[in-house]
Parts: C-alpha cells; sequence; structure tokens
C-alpha cells in the first residue's frame, strides 16, 4: 500500500480495479474519511454512476433498511445504464434470484431453508472434519520446502468443505475451483482463458469469461440436480430438492441459483482470508510472534485477520425512496456502493485502526457485513482460519513469503491469486 493520498477527489475513481490489485486501495478510502465520506463516482463506459460509503455507521445504517435499500437490482457496482442483449449466454446477473441479490419477504423464508446447515451447533461439529481436511492438505506440502500457498493451500480447505457439504465428488472439486476463478474473476486476464490472448483484459473478455463460466457452472450443477431428484442424499442439494415455500417446491432454475451462490460464496472469500491472513501475519512479526507464542489468542487474531483483510470488499445497494446520508441526497433509483476495507479501519470506530493488533476488542468488523444479508457462511469461515493456522504454525512454524504475492485484479472481492511460501518441510 502506498502512503501517499490523492490529492483532488476527481482523481478517484472507484471503478478502476487498479488500486485494489496494487494493493493501494486503502490510501484512498482513507482520503475519501477524512474529505468526502459520501463521494459520487461516476460509471465508467456504459455504466451507472453509484454514491460510494466509506463510513462504518453509513454503511451498517444503509444495510438495516432493506426495503430503502434494495439489493434485486445487482449487489456490484457494475450496473449497465442501458441493458445489453441477453445473448447467447441468457441472463447472467441472478438478480432478485439468489438470496444475496433477493430483498424481503420472499430473502428471509429462503434463507430459513438452509439455515440449519450454518447454526453454530452445524458449524462445531464440523470441526473434527475440517481438521481431517486440512491435515491432509499440509500432508501434500509437507515433504517439499515450498509451494503456491493459495494453489495448493488455502484455496484446497473451503473448497473441500462445501464441495462436501454439497455432495459433490471430489473428481469435481478442481472444475469448481476453475469456474470459481472465472465467474468471480471474470475481470482478470489470467482467468481470460476462453478468449484469444491478444484480447485478454479487455472488457468484452470479461464479459465473455464470466458468461462461459457461468454458462458451465449452471451446466454442472443441472446435472447434479437431476440426480438428486432420482436419488436423494443427505447434502444441501438434495435438501433444496425438498424444500417449499410458501407451499410451493422449489423449481428447477431457484435451485440452480442456490447452487451457484453457495460454490462461489462457500469458497472464494474464506480461501482469500487464509492467504491474506498468512501475508499479514509475515507483515507483522511481533504480531506473529505474539501470536505462535499463544496460541489461545487465535480467536481474536482470527477477527483482526478478518477486519485487516477484509475478503470481500463492496456491496452496492439501489435506493427506493430520496433518503439523506450525512445531509446528502440520494434520490430515489440512485445506488450506493458500501466500502468493507474502508469501514473496516474507520478511525471513528478502531482505535488505532491502521495498526494490525492480534488482541483488538472489541472488534465489531463488517467483514461478513450486516443486517439481512450477514453472511451464512460466517461461522465457517471462521472455524476454517483457526483450524488452518493451528495446524499450519504447528507442522511450518517458520512458514513465511517467497515472494511478491498476485492480487486479482477485481474491485468486488479481495483477491490473491498466487502467495509463494518457503518453510522447513515436516514429517
Amino acid at each position: 500500500m502506498t502512503s501517499a493520498a490523492p490529492l483532488t477527489l476527481d482523481q478517484i475513481n472507484l471503478f478502476d480495479p487498479t488500486p485494489f490489485e496494487m494493493g493501494e486501495a486503502h490510501a484512498i478510502f482513507k482520503y475519501l474519511r477524512n474529505n468526502k465520506p459520501v463521494f459520487w463516482n461516476d460509471g465508467p463506459e456504459n455504466l451507472v454512476g453509484t454514491w460510494n460509503l466509506t463510513k462504518f455507521e453509513d454503511v451498517v445504517a444503509v444495510s438495516r433498511l432493506p426495503e430503502t435499500f434494495i439489493s434485486s437490482t445487482g449487489i456490484t457496482q457494475m450496473k449497465l445504464a442501458v441493458p445489453e442483449s441477453d445473448g447467447l449466454f441468457g441472463d447472467t446477473s441472478g438478480n432478485g434470484k439468489m438470496l444475496i441479490t433477493m430483498d424481503p419477504p420472499r430473502h428471509v423464508r429462503l434463507r430459513r431453508l438452509v439455515n440449519k446447515g450454518f447454526t453454530p451447533r452445524a458449524v462445531a461439529a464440523m470441526e473434527a472434519h475440517i481438521r481431517e481436511i486440512t491435515t491432509e492438505i499440509l500432508d501434500g506440502i509437507a515433504g517439499r520446502r515450498s509451494c503456491d500457498f493459495v494453489l495448493e493451500v488455502s484455496s484446497q480447505l473451503p473448497l473441500a468443505v462445501i464441495c462436501g457439504m454439497m455432495g459433490l465428488e471430489k473428481k469435481d472439486w478442481p472444475l469448481m475451483f476453475q469456474l470459481t476463478n472465472k465467474v468471480l474473476g471474470a475481470g482478470d486476464p489470467e482467468y481470460q482463458t476462453d478468449v484469444p490472448e491478444d484480447q485478454r483484459g479487455s472488457r468484452e473478455a470479461a464479459n465473455m469469461t464470466g458468461a462461459m463460466g457461468f454458462m458451465q457452472m449452471f451446466a454442472f450443477f443441472g446435472q447434479q440436480l437431476q440426480k438428486r431428484r432420482v436419488d436423494p442424499e443427505g447434502d444441501l442439494i438434495s435438501l433444496l430438492c425438498g424444500s417449499e415455500v410458501d407451499g410451493e417446491a422449489l423449481n428447477d432454475e431457484e435451485i440452480l441459483w442456490f447452487c451457484f451462490l453457495l460454490i462461489l460464496a462457500g469458497n472464494e472469500t474464506t480461501r482469500n482470508a487464509i492467504s491474506g491472513g498468512l501475508i499479514t501475519l509475515c507483515e507483522h512479526p511481533d504480531q506473529r510472534q505474539k501470536l505462535q507464542s499463544d496460541m489461545s489468542l487465535l480467536p481474536s487474531a482470527v477477527e483482526e485477520i478478518l477486519r485487516w483483510v477484509s475478503p470481500v470488499t463492496h456491496m452496492a445497494r439501489e435506493c427506493t425512496r430520496d433518503t439523506e446520508i450525512r445531509g446528502q441526497l440520494i434520490r430515489a433509483g440512485e445506488r450506493v456502493t458500501m466500502w468493507y476495507p474502508s469501514v473496516n479501519r474507520d478511525e471513528d470506530i478502531f482505535p488505532n485502526a491502521d495498526t494490525f493488533d492480534i488482541t483488538r476488542t472489541p472488534n465489531d468488523h463488517l467483514a461478513f457485513g450486516i443486517g439481512e444479508h450477514f453472511c451464512l457462511g460466517a461461522g465457517f469461515a471462521r472455524l476454517e482460519l483457526k483450524v488452518m493456522f493451528e495446524e499450519l504454525f504447528r507442522r511450518f512454524p517458520d512458514i513465511d513469503m517467497d515472494g511478491p504475492a498476485e492480487r486479482l485484479r477485481s474491485t468486488f472481492i479481495g483477491g490473491i491469486k498466487h502467495l509463494p511460501v518457503r518453510y522447513t518441510p515436516a514429517g
């Protein structure tokens, strides 16, 4: 992260993924918090502009008013001003069709269907299994001195957990990893493998990559759905196949969108929290030493990692009626974007907000959001982080970065694509 903040507001463009990819966004957010906490950003090309919220209390207020600030018109800043034809791939937005893009009251009813799989009791019951998976993952790198931590470690644990909960065969897990990268990393040239190399990096390449990932994901889960209709199992997909809302069974499209959301949210954000957590601990050796000397500090360290890393960078909402935020009129139909890395370092909420402190308390970060759309899988993410760092530091206490991390080109996900690490081999 650079320490130099922009000199003027007209230098700031939060639609540009470059500062996020380069790790420079925090300087921009700090400038906005101090100078223009409710900041209008015109949309580039054919995208709608948005009000950007960078203060904690404003994001909390918006998140707790789901009727005024709705999700069903899209939850990212990338909303088309003039909708394009659905074309070959159909509607891939999912707006109003997934839990994350759904408004009350239907959102509440559908969330209840899967809630029981994510309760504290359900999470606690999975700890031994999660530790077993973690041990197997670490066994895979134990005999070497280096690895790509993202590809071989941090991505593998949440992927195994969510795929297991959905009843997917192990042979299909690499495909889920690949398609998740395509959908959520569509704007990154590394994942634009369906596009000729000389066209990668363009908006057209991003659209094609996202659409192809979507199409392949739906085709895969369509086959899974048909299997569960014939032979249901004790997994989340079978649960959805047998569920009703208001006396009506879920149709295939609703179940497919559920699967799409579960696989994306279930593995992408936690892998980035684990990778970002290791980077942060390596960059703060005093805090790392404190933790490794007293692993009972791990629960509070996990919360500080989540605050510091903020794996989901933003969520957007659309205003349904004229309202004000900090005296700024937000008109009906206008969009607001909530920036979690900014609110999680809001100086009015977090003393010494730019200091990484594994003993920080209280630590009421918004890494999982707040209100109606609080992250369904927060309990699993916390447990996976805890178990991974327990086992990682037990077996590889000297693990360290072996080069710079490669970050995802995205304003939506704080993604880490590659992280070279070195360590002493373990038995």
